[in-house]
C-alpha cells in the first residue's frame, strides 16, 4: 500500500515539474488516485498559475474543490473533472471568467450548479451521468456564450424536459425520461 502510495505521489510531482519545465499551458493530474488538490502544488506552480489554461483532475477521488483553487488558476479556459465524487462547487467558481468548458460528468451533483451561470465565456457544459433534477433554464438561457450543455443520463424532471426546448438557443442533450447509463 505505502509502495503505491509513493508512487501515486512521484507520479504527481512528475506530472507537474513537467508543467513547470515545459511552460505548457496544461496540467493533466488524471487518474493520479487524488482526493484532494494537493496543496505544495500551489506553492510549486506559483509563478505560472496565470499561463495555466487547462486542468484535468478527471478520474480521481475528489469530494471537494477549495475557493482557492478557483482563485489561484483564475485564467482556466477548460477544467476537466469528470469521474469524481463531486456534489458541489464553492462559490468562487465566478472567478473564472475566461472558462469556455467544464466537464463535471460522472459525478454526484444533485444541484445543478448555477454559479456556472454567471461565467460569461462558458460555452460547454457537461453534467452527463450526475443526479440533477431541475436547471435553471432561465438562467441558462441568458447565458452569452453558452452553445451546449450535456445533461444526459440525469432524472430530469418532466417540467425541465417542457420548458426548456422553447427557451433556449443552444445544444441541450437529455436522454429519453427513464434512460439509465450504461454500465462503466
Amino acid at each position: 500500500m505505502l509502495k503505491k502510495m509513493g508512487e501515486a505521489v512521484a507520479r504527481v510531482a512528475r506530472k507537474v515539474n513537467e508543467t513547470v519545465e515545459s511552460g505548457s499551458d496544461t496540467l493533466d493530474l488524471a487518474e493520479c488516485k487524488l482526493v484532494s488538490f494537493p496543496i505544495g502544488i500551489y506553492k510549486v506552480l506559483r509563478n505560472v498559475t496565470d499561463q495555466i489554461h487547462l486542468i484535468t483532475l478527471a478520474n480521481n477521488e475528489l469530494k471537494s474543490l477549495t475557493s482557492k483553487f478557483m482563485t489561484t488558476f483564475c485564467q482556466l479556459r477548460e477544467l476537466r473533472l469528470e469521474g469524481n465524487f463531486l456534489h458541489r462547487l464553492p462559490n468562487e467558481v465566478s472567478t473564472l471568467q475566461h472558462l469556455k468548458a467544464i466537464d463535471l460528468s460522472r459525478n454526484q451533483f444533485h444541484d445543478f450548479p448555477e454559479q456556472l451561470t454567471t461565467l460569461p465565456a462558458l460555452e460547454t457544459i457537461n453534467l452527463e451521468e450526475n443526479e440533477i433534477v431541475d436547471v435553471p433554464v432561465e438562467k441558462l438561457a441568458a447565458m452569452p456564450a453558452l452553445r451546449s450543455i450535456n445533461l444526459r443520463f440525469n432524472p430530469l424532471n418532466a417540467e425541465v424536459r417542457v420548458i426548456a426546448p422553447p427557451l433556449i438557443k443552444f445544444d441541450m442533450l437529455m436522454s429519453p425520461e427513464g434512460a439509465r447509463a450504461p454500465p462503466p
